[in-house]
């Protein structure tokens, strides 16, 4: 995986493309209760985010519905659930395994991301990510099988294309993990 994204400004302006899409299609499906979904968007400040793109990332798309105002936050593939630091990040920093060259300190002291905040990362996609119903769902699809002791860099492989076009596939891939509803597969994932 390259972390050369990290530091690409188009990259994330498609990261904040797809997102806007995605927001727009969950307030064109509307609330449950039949009401019209209103713009509530919510404040974030992300770790991770590149300077120059850092206004346009600190917002995550929500929407409030007018009759029984619910809230209705969008899946992403800026954000990777609460967490502070951006997807992409959590994604590629967790990937690298080369800690006694240096390279993995060396990256998140330059990122700002402490060691221990990796190894939870680690931990999260070695432990908890296996269990989710995003991957039950979905597990089977890949063959052959997806090692788990090597997650998120098995996974990230079977997504093909350039780099910025196998992380977008990627990111898309997880964003049922971004909100907290029930898991809905669109076909060719």
């Amino acid at each position: 995986m390259c972390h050369a994204l990290l530091q690409n400004p188009n990259f994330f302006q498609l990261l904040l493309s797809i997102d806007i899409e995605l927001a727009e299609q969950a307030r064109a499906a509307g609330c449950l209760c039949g009401g019209r979904l209103h713009r509530a968007n919510y404040p974030r400040q992300p770790r991770s985010c590149p300077a120059e793109v850092l206004a346009d990332f600190e917002l995550r798309f929500s929407f409030c519905c007018n009759r029984c105002r619910k809230r209705t936050t969008s899946v992403s593939v800026r954000f990777l659930g609460r967490r502070v630091y951006l997807g992409l990040a959590v994604v590629l920093m967790s990937a690298r395994r080369t800690e006694a060259s240096g390279t993995v300190a060396q990256m998140s002291e330059a990122m700002g991301i402490p060691m221990r905040t990796i190894q939870r990362w680690r931990s999260w996609w070695a432990g908890q990510f296996p269990l989710t119903p995003l991957w039950q769902a979905t597990c089977a699809r890949f063959m052959p099988p997806v090692d788990l002791h090597l997650l998120p860099t098995s996974l990230a492989e079977r997504f093909t294309g350039s780099i910025e076009k196998s992380m977008q596939l990627f990111l898309c891939f997880l964003s049922p993990l971004t909100v907290g509803y029930p898991l809905t597969l669109n076909e060719g994932w």
